[in-house]
């Protein structure tokens, strides 16, 4: 027999336990990698959370001593909210905005969290367009950013603050679907002190921008409700100048978004409701 041939024949079975034994300690090399990639991952979560809310806390610190403010530094916290919103909404055809709200309350830098809090919500059309009110703190700034496109890859398609809307008037916002065919909403401001004084502003989205339809005045003891009929707002008409915890006129007006416009349908003055005698 050819002695070089039978050499071959031979070396191969070796071969082959060099490679296996190789192979298993690089698969036990990983497995022993496993727990500290996993603790890095979750110490840069930690990390990353930490330092939104230091962000946040700074930002309500700033407009409440009359600090320069800057967009820099709000847009670095509203960054990390849209990576929070495109992991839930590209996460699930069906996505879960209760559990995302759950996980958007943890952020907040204030306990107990006056004025400071991130809610994710449906605006409807067709795909979903969806946006989040964001308030960072009792008299800090607020602002609305809005995702949109295909199930899967939607991104932030616009968004309403004071650096790119500078009228809008960012305190303490709550964000209200009018229409869900026409996505129109309408942001309500302030309604934080004794007398519920808000200011009521509608907007369109066209897929692309958040176009203003409307401003209402500074409206005291105010209200609102949106349903199937349109947006109602409840203010008071005529204060009394010398007891302003009072009112002399209650009115209720009713608006739509109606062929390209918003309007008002209708005002009407409210019976006043007098306190019975003690």
């Amino acid at each position: 027999m050819n002695a070089l041939f039978f050499r071959c024949r031979k070396e191969r079975p070796r071969a082959r336990r060099i490679a296996y034994w190789v192979g298993l300690l690089a698969g036990f090399g990983l497995l022993a990698l496993l727990p500290v990639s996993l603790g890095l991952r979750a110490q840069s979560a930690q990390d990353s959370v930490a330092e939104f809310k230091a962000t946040a806390a700074a930002l309500s610190a700033v407009r409440v001593s009359g600090g320069v403010e800057t967009e820099a530094q709000q847009e670095k916290a509203l960054v990390y909210l849209d990576t929070i919103a495109a992991s839930v909404l590209n996460g699930s055809p069906t996505p879960d905005l209760e559990t995302a709200n759950q996980r958007l309350a943890a952020l907040v830098s204030h306990t107990p969290p006056v004025g400071e809090n991130y809610r994710l919500l449906k605006l409807g059309g067709t795909p979903v367009a969806y946006a989040m009110a964001v308030n960072f703190g009792l008299g800090g700034p607020a602002a609305v950013r809005i995702y949109a496109g295909a199930p899967g890859h939607y991104t932030l398609a616009a968004k309403i603050d004071h650096f790119a809307q500078k009228d809008f008037y960012d305190s303490d916002i709550e964000l209200v679907p009018v229409s869900l065919s026409d996505l129109v909403f309408v942001t309500v401001g302030g309604r934080t002190d004794d007398l519920a004084t808000g200011m009521f502003s509608a907007w369109r989205f066209d897929g692309r921008t958040a176009a203003p339809l409307w401003n209402s005045d500074l409206l005291q003891q105010s209200n609102y409700e949106a349903d199937g009929n349109g947006f109602h707002v409840t203010y008071c008409g005529q204060p009394d100048e010398d007891h302003p915890a009072q009112c002399l006129k209650m009115t209720r007006d009713l608006y739509r978004y109606q062929n390209g416009e918003w309007k008002r349908m209708e005002s009407v003055d409210l019976p006043l409701v007098t306190p019975p005698a003690k």
